[in-house]
């Protein structure tokens, strides 16, 4: 499940890339933090403190598959810990109606992913 958001995230940034030049890291991490705006109500030290950490989420992200390009297990386990690095940043961040609010913004970008059965 911490796969599927990153890579929620991830189409997040194919989708802009579609649409023109590729965007950078800045613009995908403000993109990403809008999109969970528009979800989840955050004031204006949130929104700064959220696209930071989206910031980092993606060039972490980049770094990792880059660097386990050949070993998809590690890479997997990575970025797992890296999900869960997120998920506890964003508690601190947060209050507790917009975490709930983040969880289900989170579950409906996860479910999203997920393979339907055929």
């Amino acid at each position: 499940m911490n796969r599927l958001f990153l890579s929620a995230a991830m189409l997040t940034y194919s989708l802009s890339a579609s649409a023109g030049q590729e965007p950078t890291l800045n613009d995908r991490a403000t993109t990403l933090t809008q999109q969970l705006a528009h979800k989840v109500p955050l004031n204006e030290a949130q929104f700064v403190k959220v696209r930071r950490l989206n910031l980092q989420l993606l060039t972490a992200t980049t770094d990792l598959q880059a660097q386990f390009a050949n070993d998809p297990a590690t890479l997997d386990q990575r970025l797992a810990e890296l999900q869960d690095n997120y998920d506890w940043d964003m508690a601190a961040i947060l209050w507790p109606r917009q975490q709930l609010a983040y969880r289900q913004y989170r579950s409906n970008m996860t479910a999203m992913d997920a393979p339907t059965a055929r």
